[in-house]
């Protein structure tokens, strides 16, 4: 079955979009606060359509993402108690509890590593604002960590530039099931 190809080339086309940027800047700063989609989907599309402007593309993702960051910290600083439920709700409540926890352990350290994690990054921008971390570190360390993420990515699609375009056509519709049985086995697994 061949879904992904049909997702892969709609990607393409709205990476290259003129308001694609304004899109990407949206999706980052609510990834970082609330939304469950990580800016990676649009980041790397765009950074392949357009490999002269990766950097500039992962810039923009860095500080919008720092600037939902600073938003997810005001609502864990603010809401915490009205919050909670909805984590919980939506089955992120153990992992909450596990961000608490290395909060705890390593402090502000946690915020590099948090860039890179498979935890929505949300988890932690909430963590650090109910656990009233100081902002200004917190702050910095989610602009080397994101940033270190995002230009990761950028610079990634930027090397691959048309080969890796080619290659991830080719092989869109394969990788998109490896991730979908590697997900259902990991949620397996952990349960």
């Amino acid at each position: 079955m061949r879904i992904f190809s049909a997702l892969y080339a709609k990607a393409m086309v709205w990476a290259a979009h003129r308001h694609a940027p304004w899109y990407l800047g949206g999706l980052s700063f609510a990834e970082s606060s609330f939304f469950p989609i990580p800016p990676d989907v649009m980041l790397a599309p765009m950074s392949l359509a357009r490999t002269d402007r990766a950097w500039w593309y992962a810039a923009l993702t860095t500080i919008t993402s720092v600037l939902g960051g600073l938003f997810g910290y005001l609502i864990g600083m603010l809401a915490i108690d009205a919050v909670l439920p909805l984590i919980n709700d939506a089955g992120y409540g153990a992992r909450y509890e596990q961000v608490i926890e290395w909060f705890e352990i390593w402090g502000i350290w946690i915020i590099f590593i948090a860039g890179f994690s498979p935890i929505p990054y949300k988890l932690f921008t909430i963590a650090a604002g109910a656990s009233a971390m100081a902002l200004l570190p917190f702050a910095l360390a989610s602009l080397v960590g994101r940033g270190g993420r995002f230009f990761l990515v950028a610079g990634l699609m930027r090397w691959g530039g048309a080969p890796m375009e080619k290659i991830l056509r080719t092989y869109v519709d394969r990788l998109g099931w490896l991730v979908i049985i590697l997900g259902v086995a990991y949620l397996l697994i952990t349960r």
